[in-house]
C-alpha cells in the first residue's frame, strides 16, 4: 500500500491476546483486527513495546503477524515491529514481515546492548536491504538518538522514511525533530498512548499510534482537530485523559481489560514477567471512567 506522499492519522497498536495455557490467541487477535478496522484506524502496527514484543518468541512474531496481514487483507497499512536485540535478528524478522505481506517496518534501535551509532546505521540498513519496505525509526528514551543522527537516517538509508517520536518530553521533542528533519521525513507520529496528543497536534505531528482499547475516540479527536474543530478536540481528550492516565500508571493490562470490557478479548492475561496486576481499586475506577466514556464509544 503506498505511502507516497505520507501517511497521516492513527494507526492502532494491537495487544497480543493470550490463552490461559500461554499461547497466542490467533482468533482473538483477527477479531481485534476487525475492531480497530471497524473503529476507522487508519493502519495497524504489530508488535511492538505497546503489544510485549520483547517477550515473544521470533515464531511468534512471524505467525501473528502473519494473521494480522492476512485479516487486515490490505485494507489499511500494516507496519510491522521488527526491533531486534541484534542486526542479524532484526533482518530476519524484517523478511519475514515482508514475506508475511506488510507495508512498513517500525523498529527501536537495537535495545539490550548499547550500540555505536555507525552500528546503529548498519542495523537500519540491514534491515532496509532485508525487506525494501519504508522504516519508521522508533526514537523513544531508552535509546536515544542525536538528532543529527536522525537526519543521516533519513537522508544516507531510502527506506528511513518516518520517525515515531517518544522521547520525554515528547511534545517538546516532536517539535524539535520537524525543524531538524525538514523535508527529510515523511511524517512524525506520537506515542505515549497520546498523552499528549493535543499539544503534538497543535505542533505538527503526522498521527498517533495508540493502543486499541478507546480507538474509536483518538480516532474522532483526530479527525475533529483535523477539521478545524479544536473545541471538540479538546472535549474528547479531556474526557480520555483519566483512561490514558490509569494505563499510564497501572500498564498494558488495562488495555486489555478495556478491551475484554468492550468484547473483543476473552481475558487479560499478560506475558511480560511482573506486570502490575489490576486490583479492586483498579477495576472500581476504571468501572467510572468507562461509564463517563460510554457515550463517546461507538462499538461494542
Amino acid at each position: 500500500m503506498s505511502d507516497e506522499t505520507g501517511w497521516k492519522g492513527i494507526f492502532a497498536v494491537l495487544q497480543t491476546p493470550l490463552t490461559a495455557s500461554d499461547e497466542i490467541d490467533m482468533e482473538v487477535m483477527a477479531r481485534q483486527v476487525e475492531f480497530s478496522v471497524a473503529c476507522k484506524s487508519d493502519g495497524l502496527v504489530f508488535p511492538v513495546l505497546g503489544g510485549e514484543f520483547q517477550y515473544l518468541t521470533e515464531q511468534e512474531r512471524n505467525d501473528s503477524l502473519k494473521v494480522v496481514c492476512d485479516v487486515t487483507a490490505g485494507r489499511i497499512p500494516v507496519v510491522a515491529g521488527v526491533a531486534a536485540p541484534s542486526r542479524a535478528v532484526a533482518a530476519s524478522l524484517a523478511r519475514s514481515a515482508a514475506d508475511a505481506g506488510a507495508d512498513a517496518l517500525v523498529a527501536l534501535p537495537p535495545y539490550i546492548s548499547p550500540a555505536s551509532l555507525d552500528q546503529v546505521m548498519d542495523y537500519y540498513r540491514a534491515i532496509a536491504d532485508a525487506s525494501g519496505l519504508p522504516i519508521m525509526v522508533q526514537h523513544a528514551r531508552i535509546v536515544p538518538l542525536p538528532p543529527a543522527f536522525l537526519v543521516r537516517l533519513l537522508t544516507e538509508i531510502d527506506e528511513v522514511k518516518y520517525i515515531k517520536e517518544e522521547r520525554e518530553p515528547s511534545a517538546h521533542n516532536l517539535t524539535q525533530v520537524i525543524k531538524d528533519v525538514g523535508d527529510a521525513c515523511l511524517g512524525i507520529f506520537g506515542g505515549s498512548h497520546g498523552r499528549w496528543m493535543m499539544s503534538e497536534m497543535e505542533r505538527g505531528s503526522s498521527g498517533f499510534m495508540p493502543a486499541v482499547q478507546t480507538l474509536d475516540i483518538y480516532v474522532k479527536t483526530w479527525e475533529a482537530f483535523q477539521a478545524g474543530d479544536k473545541v471538540e478536540a479538546r472535549r474528547l481528550y479531556d474526557a480520555h485523559l483519566p483512561l490514558i492516565n490509569l494505563l499510564l500508571m497501572v500498564g498494558l493490562q488495562v488495555c486489555k481489560e478495556v478491551l475484554v470490557r468492550r468484547g473483543v478479548f476473552d481475558n487479560n492475561i499478560m506475558r511480560t514477567p511482573g506486570a502490575v496486576q489490576m486490583d479492586g481499586g483498579d477495576h472500581r475506577e476504571l468501572d467510572a471512567i468507562m461509564e463517563n466514556l460510554k457515550p463517546l464509544l461507538d462499538h461494542r
